[in-house]
């Protein structure tokens, strides 16, 4: 179970944080470290965060990790419970992925300190809303899933 927890976890953060580099790279000239304190700015809030300079994105690219693994950890321990995630690791990765993007996008970001305080979801750009859904069905859940699958010690 910390095998599969771990190597989801770590899949999914690394190729989660490489779409944003990337992704928003490409499409507005975003730098790692801005979007590292972006990450931060849930915690610290945006001006502190990016005040803070490279300490605050370190903090950007822990907490990332942290929710990572915690994503990960939560479909690990539910699939002990409910086999069809272990079986059925493609379809309910992907599910399970794009779940993720909507508790991300409509509860955790609007709740912290870098939102507004309020639990919502308003769809943003088509582009950003494809990518995201995207990058947590192919990059965050199915990975996840896939490992989950793995454990064979249920």
């Amino acid at each position: 179970m910390i095998r599969a927890i771990g190597y989801g976890g770590l899949a999914a953060g690394v190729l989660d944080i490489l779409d944003a580099f990337i992704f928003f790279g490409l499409r507005s000239g975003a730098r790692p470290m801005a979007i590292l304190h972006s990450i931060a700015a849930g915690v610290l809030g945006r001006d502190a965060a990016r005040a803070g300079g490279m300490q605050t994105a370190a903090l950007g690219f822990l907490l990332h990790f942290m929710n990572a693994f915690i994503i990960a950890a939560i479909y690990v321990i539910v699939s002990r419970f409910m086999p069809v995630l272990r079986r059925r690791w493609v379809i309910c990765g992907l599910a399970y992925g794009i779940v993720a993007y909507f508790v991300m996008s409509g509860v955790v970001v609007p709740l912290s300190n870098a939102g507004p305080g309020r639990i919502g979801f308003t769809l943003p750009a088509t582009a950003v809303f494809i990518n995201g859904l995207a990058i947590h069905a192919f990059g965050v859940g199915l990975p996840i899933a896939y490992f989950a699958s793995q454990d064979r010690r249920v």
